[in-house]
């Protein structure tokens, strides 16, 4: 039949990153963590001997987590605000597949923003001023618009190149604010806004997998990311710039199951933030900036098995 169905369950964003207390810039943040899992049903058709079509609903949930300081010293008095909250959204996802010739193939995908209510409570403390207090809080995000196109190009059997641009609209992460239930502590605003300032990026992605006899293949490949987060409103809660990955790996298909080994190298050059200003009130109040230089290095191996039913 010319009808074929998935279901897809993974998570397209994700990270936590945790600074100590004596950085400089304790009250612009000191932790954070997001979790997103998406549930993706598909039904894809095939139009033809060349073309295919796809569509799906992204059901998404997601948890974060975000920490700062209210002062720039974590002691003696013991002062933080937090922010914990989860919630879900609703989707969707396009795809189309087009093999005009043997030797190529163009494909794209298109997934929509997903806007999300975090509901949960914010947790502070500001000793002397105020002691432990929990509130009822929620705060909105919108997850950006997706939009990825490929070739694949196969001068022979043995040879598969590869070349990918992924845009990604980072620009709905503008402005927002954490709304809490309950008047808070002296000193803590109501609502309190947050400021991202993100831009759109890209990203760029070349592979070659060279296939030899008895199901063996062997792959490089390259990806370019492009930096998201403006010096205007830098965050060391994320911490973005340009980054360089580099792969090596090998593998083998079988009858009944394939396995593949990948190393991966990462690095980002030193980027320079100067005169950045807080995305929210506590870096203001105490004068501490996510300024100063940030670098990134990375290593990862992979080891990805499928089993054929």
């Amino acid at each position: 039949m010319p009808v074929s169905a998935g279901l897809g369950v993974y998570a397209p964003y994700g990270g936590s990153i945790s600074w100590p207390d004596d950085t400089g810039f304790r009250t612009v943040g000191t932790q954070s963590s997001l979790t997103y899992i998406r549930i993706n049903p598909v039904v894809a058709v095939k139009l033809g001997e060349k073309f295919s079509f796809g569509a799906g609903i992204m059901i998404d949930y997601a948890n974060i987590d975000l920490q700062q300081g209210l002062q720039p010293l974590a002691q003696p008095l013991v002062n933080y605000y937090r922010f914990n909250g989860n919630g879900w959204s609703v989707g969707y996802n396009l795809g189309v597949l087009w093999h005009p010739v043997e030797k190529f193939s163009l494909g794209a995908t298109f997934r929509s923003r997903t806007g999300f209510t975090m509901k949960g409570n914010a947790e502070m403390e500001d000793q002397p001023v105020f002691g432990a207090t929990t509130l009822p809080a929620t705060m909105d995000f919108t997850f950006p618009l997706t939009v990825v196109s490929g070739i694949s190009y196969r001068p022979t059997p043995k040879w598969n190149l590869e070349f990918d641009a992924d845009y990604t609209d980072w620009s709905s992460f503008g402005s927002t604010s954490i709304n809490q239930q309950k008047s808070p502590p002296p000193g803590v605003n109501q609502p309190i806004p947050v400021n991202f300032g993100w831009q759109a990026s890209w990203m760029y992605e070349f592979g070659v997998t060279r296939y030899f006899d008895h199901g063996w293949h062997a792959s490089a490949g390259y990806l370019f990311n492009q930096n998201s987060v403006p010096n205007q409103y830098y965050s060391p809660l994320v911490a973005d710039m340009d980054r360089h990955f580099f792969s090596l790996g090998a593998g083998h298909a079988g009858k009944t199951f394939d396995v593949d080994v990948t190393y991966q190298l990462g690095y980002g050059p030193d980027h320079t933030v100067t005169g950045s200003s807080p995305s929210s009130s506590p870096g203001f109040s105490s004068g501490q900036r996510a300024d100063g230089t940030y670098a990134f290095f990375s290593q990862a191996l992979m080891v990805t098995l499928g089993v054929h039913f």
